[in-house]
Order: structure tokens, then sequence, then C-alpha cells
């Protein structure tokens, strides 16, 4: 076991070495919680952190294994929840105050399958107050740092499981997105972000928030990825919404060759700082490199997102609205100023805008069949990390709570349900990650996961898990 670090190692190899009895899951789990121990006082990435869970569950594994039962596509394998969905015998708390800490009774689907599957859950990964925001700040839990440079956001509101994946402790996490939560983070920290297709992944209880929200892998590879889908994916009861394709793990082969790829450097009207723009342009000029017909374009969809996003987001904070000034002193203050924005704001206002958001869904998915692209690449943020503590970069004009302006390409394919990758591409000046988005029609995820691990395969990203 001397050439494989089994802190760091990835899920595909995890598995394979447990499968062949080169290591146990207990040896695993320990190796992974030494390096957590030694990683988390710096990241503060845990909300709630198992680890004599995680260690009877790893015997537990390795009983199995003694009596030669059918091992799962996952077995021993360590992984987190994002603490908005449910883990039996943890509390879920949604990075609020105002939530109940009482242990949940039950796993939440995705938990259930992980679990199935026989993944090690190590926790629950920190998130900010009702996913509301793409920063790694918490009134619960406070900050959570970017494993690259501590001071700097994590990205969320997927927070925990970002930072504990770019610093290379556990292959594994789940995180949600409803307007970038799994590919931002993922930008900031260097690591694999893919939000499927809506209704791919079961995500219980269902919000009532415009369906808008998914589930999905935060990991440092696509082939991680991939493998954590073909478990997590699937119909479930408790999600009327949920689709009936299931998934093999692994890759379909094929590449970029042929591929004809839309660029878009901005959508037609989002800012992006130099740095970024830079990296994603060359990791653009690669994919041509590799076989791809890349066109540099404005799709027409584009320019009309963001007001429409601001209008569907806004609504969907409304039932976080404080009730009295007791409760908005416990909560983000830039939550707060949100739905204060829209306490007026009517159902008439909002069933007029869930009418646009059906016209700009089938937009976007009608442009990529009627202009012949079979993806679209982008940044997948605006910005590298900047400090903790803000919601906008210091550099950028301020707002009391609007961080999309930063965060434009990522939520027009939560607002189109189709699937989007981000992949770390390049550096910023301050030697921070840069991720490339890849995204496709809606269900087209098997198509987008091959674009990232083509380009990760010709193009490896160092990841520098051992970094502070």
């Amino acid at each position: 076991m001397a050439t494989i670090d089994l802190a760091t190692a990835s899920a595909v190899e995890l598995a394979a070495l447990v499968r062949t009895k080169r290591a146990s899951p207990l040896e695993i789990t320990e190796a992974v919680l030494e390096r957590i121990a030694a990683k988390e006082p710096h990241l503060n990435a845990f909300a709630a952190l198992d680890a004599e869970g995680a260690r009877a569950a790893a015997r537990a594994a390795e009983l199995a294994i003694m009596r030669g039962e059918e091992l799962g596509p996952l077995h021993g394998v360590p992984a987190t929840i994002k603490d908005v969905q449910s883990i039996a015998g943890l509390p879920t708390r949604r990075g609020s105050r105002l939530t109940d800490p009482a242990p949940a009774k039950v796993d939440s689907p995705v938990s259930a399958r992980m679990r199935a599957a026989g993944a090690i859950l190590l926790g629950k990964t920190t998130s900010t107050e009702q996913g509301w925001t793409a920063v790694s700040d918490s009134p619960l839990t406070g900050s959570t740092h970017n494993p690259w440079m501590h001071g700097r956001t994590a990205g969320g509101s997927s927070s925990g499981a970002a930072a504990l994946c770019g610093a290379g402790c556990a292959p594994l996490h789940l995180g949600t997105d409803g307007a970038g939560s799994i590919r931002i983070p993922a930008h900031f920290c260097g690591v694999v972000g893919f939000k499927p297709s809506y209704g791919r992944v079961p995500y219980v209880p269902v919000p009532n928030n415009g369906a808008l929200s998914h589930a999905g892998p935060i990991t440092r590879s696509v082939e991680d990825a991939a493998l954590m889908f073909s478990v997590i994916a699937g119909p479930h009861a408790l999600d009327h919404t949920t689709l009936p394709d299931r998934f093999a793990p692994g890759i379909e082969p094929g590449g970029l060759k042929g591929l004809r790829i839309a660029y878009s450097p901005d959508l037609g009207h989002a800012r992006v700082d130099p740095d970024v723009a830079a990296a994603v342009a060359d990791a653009v000029r690669k994919l041509e490199g590799l076989g791809a017909r890349v066109e540099q374009v404005t799709p027409p969809w584009g320019p009309t997102g963001p007001a429409l996003e601001r209008d569907i987001w806004g609504f969907g904070m409304r039932p976080f609205l404080a009730k009295t000034p007791e409760e908005a002193a416990q909560m983000d203050p830039g939550l707060v100023a949100c739905t204060e924005d829209y306490r007026h704001y009517g159902f008439m206002d909002a069933h007029a805008a869930q009418g646009r958001r059906i016209a700009y869904a089938a937009a976007v998915n009608a442009w990529f069949e009627e202009a012949g692209f079979d993806l679209l690449v982008t940044p997948s943020a605006s910005v590298a990390a900047f400090d903790v503590g803000r919601q906008i970069p210091a550099h950028w004009p301020q707002h009391p709570w609007d961080w999309l302006v930063w965060a434009e390409f990522s939520y027009p394919f939560d607002l189109s349900h189709g699937p989007a990758i981000s992949v770390p591409c390049g550096l910023s000046r301050e030697g921070l990650p840069v991720g490339l988005q890849f995204a496709g029609p809606r269900l087209m995820d098997s198509l987008v996961l091959r674009a990232g691990a083509a380009f990760l395969a010709a193009h490896p990203f160092e990841i520098t898990p051992a970094r502070p």
C-alpha cells in the first residue's frame, strides 16, 4: 500500500482496493479521519462529524467482506452529505440557527442509496443558511475556508463539501444546486462539481422553490462523479419528479472528437475578471486540440436570464422571511435583505415569473438543437475565491445581497433543468483555482460527463490537498 495514499485516493481506486482485499474499510476510514483531524481546524467544513459512527460502519463493512457478502459499488469508500439532506441520527440544520436541532430519524433517499452501496458516511458538511448564497458563511457554523488559501471563501452553498474535497479529505461529497451551489464551490476549490439534469437524483423533501434544486456529486475526478451518480440516480417514490433512467458507472467513450461546442465568455451580459477569462480562454483553445469544433457565440437567451433569475430566486427565499426582529437578528443579514426586497412580491408576480421561466427553459434547450451545438462551455464563475465574510468581492460594486452578479453562468442550467459540470482548468494570478463549465441540453448527462473527463484526461489539474 506504500504507493497509494488511502486518505487522498479516488473512490474508484478505493473501491477496487476493498474488492481485492488490498485495503480494508477500517484502514481507509482511519486514514481519512486522520487527514480530517489535520485539516478540519483550518477548514471548518463539518456541520456534524460522526467519527465513531463512521468507524462502526467501517467495521460492519469489514465483517461483510469476511462473510463473503455481495459488495456494493462504494463498499468501504468514505463520503459526506451536505447538511440539507438527512442522515439518521444527526440533525439537519441547513446552516440556520432557526432549525430543529433534533436528530433525523431516517436517511434521505440519497443518503440511503450511498449507505446501501457500501459508502461510509462521515457526517454532514456545512451549508449557507437555507442554501441561499454561493459564499461559505453561515450564522450557525461560521466561515468555511478555502483549502487553497485560508481566509478565502470555499463557495456555497455546498461549502463544506467542496472544501473537504479540495483538501483531499474523502473522495465523495454530496452537494445540492439551485443556482450553482455544486459548481461554484467546485470552481473556487479546484475540484469537480456535477449538477445532473433535474429529476435524475431524488431530492426529498421536494423543495417548493420553483423546481430549482438539484443534488449531485462533488469529487476530485469526473470518474468518481460518474460512479457516485450511478449510485444516487434513479426514480424514488417520495420524489414525483424523478425520472426512470438509471446509469452504469464509468464514462462513455468518444472524448471530445467531433463534438460541436459553443463557447460564450460572457453569455452576452456577464462581467468576468480578466485572469478568470484568460484561464478559461486558454482551456477553450485546448478543446480544439482534442478534436472538438469550437465556435464563440452569444446565446440569444443569455441576456434574458438575470432579471428572471433574481425574481425566481428572491420569491423562492420568501418562506425564510423573518417573522420578528429577534428572528432576523439570528439570520444571515444578506438573506434578511433578500427576503425584505421581495416581501411585497405577490402571487401574480411569481406566477408571471414562472411563465417566463418556462419560456426561458424552452429557449435554452431548443437552442442547442436548432443551433446544432452538442455542448456550451463558459467560465464556471466570474471571479476566483475572495475574502470570507463578503457576498461580493471588494473590487466589484457592492450590494446588500446580490451575489448573483458574479455567478451568472450557473443558474441558467438550474432554470433549464439541463446538466452542467465544472472542472478545474487553471489558476488566477493569486494561484487560486478557476473552473471551466460544460453545459448541455436536458438529459444529456452522459455527454457532459464525457466532455469533462476528456478535458481533464488530456490536461490534468494538479490538485494540492497537502496545501494548508
